[in-house]
């Protein structure tokens, strides 16, 4: 059985350490691996920091986070809800990590990182609303 727990607020960078708590104390209530809790909080800063820079600058929007856990405690899956402009971070192109930092394009590490990290990461614009989902096999 899955069990879905979801956050609604302001999207904020203010609003970060609230979100990494919410996700955080139901990783604890599942005895997540500290390893994978690792790994998923990085994503979860990524993913929640970019939709409180980009998704509605310069103006203010909301923010929905869900994390679905199984019975099983097997899998993880936290999902990113907003209705800010319409993105898909996963269609940029990977970053060449073999060039130097000083070589490289700025942005889309963070982005390169959590996919790296999550099992599945993926992307839908549905209803107006851009959906995120990450899932982490525990």
């Amino acid at each position: 059985m899955k069990k879905n727990y979801e956050l609604e607020l302001d999207a904020l960078v203010e609003n970060l350490t609230q979100v990494t708590a919410f996700v955080n104390n139901h990783l604890e209530a599942i005895d997540c691996p500290m390893k994978a809790q690792m790994q998923i909080e990085l994503a979860v800063e990524e993913i929640f920091v970019n939709i409180a820079n980009y998704a509605y600058a310069p103006e203010k929007g909301r923010a929905t986070v869900r994390v679905e856990v199984m019975d099983d405690s097997v899998t993880v899956t936290i999902t990113f809800i907003d209705r800010g402009v319409p993105y898909d971070p996963l269609a940029k192109e990977d970053p060449d990590v073999t060039l130097s930092a000083q070589e490289r394009k700025i942005g889309g590490l963070g982005i390169f990182m959590t996919k790296k990290a999550m099992d599945d990461v993926s992307y839908e614009y549905k209803d107006g609303q851009n959906i995120l989902t990450l899932i982490k096999n525990l």
